[in-house]
């Protein structure tokens, strides 16, 4: 789930659910809340501002292995992309890569900075990545 400001186009929050193991209702409502109250580098959104807040949702799909880190196999626009290393997890939207301009490289880059690693990480043994795609809602 993500807020932006409609007028700044800032980010307001943004928080996700990557498990499938509870309905898509409930999960919706869980991460909207966080999302506006709970996410720690903005703000809590309040109540008088929800009017000026766009929410957008991301439905993702199940997350494919890669069985090879070559960003050749990422495609811009399509793909979201999920790192995983151990107790490290981090995920970028599809939208991300578009919005920002990205490349293949600087796309996996983004996300082992992200995730608190260096970047070129996702080549590393023991760092699994995963490609998805993703539905998208705009309210």
């Amino acid at each position: 789930m993500t807020l932006v400001e409609r007028e700044t186009r800032d980010l307001r929050g943004c928080i996700g659910h990557v498990k499938d193991d509870r309905p898509l209702g409930e999960v919706i409502r869980q991460v909207a809340v966080s999302a506006a109250r709970r996410d720690a580098r903005f703000p809590p959104v309040e109540p008088g501002e929800l009017a000026a807040v766009q929410i957008e949702i991301s439905v993702l799909g199940v997350p494919v292995l890669l069985e090879s880190a070559d960003p050749g196999r990422v495609v811009i626009g399509r793909d979201g992309l999920l790192l995983r290393r151990g107790a490290v997890q981090a995920v970028l939207l599809p939208q991300v890569a578009t919005e920002n301009g990205f490349g293949p490289e600087d796309f996996l880059d983004a996300l082992c900075r992200k995730a608190g690693l260096m970047p070129g990480s996702h080549r590393e043994p023991g760092t699994r990545l995963f490609t998805f795609t993703a539905d998208v809602f705009v309210e």
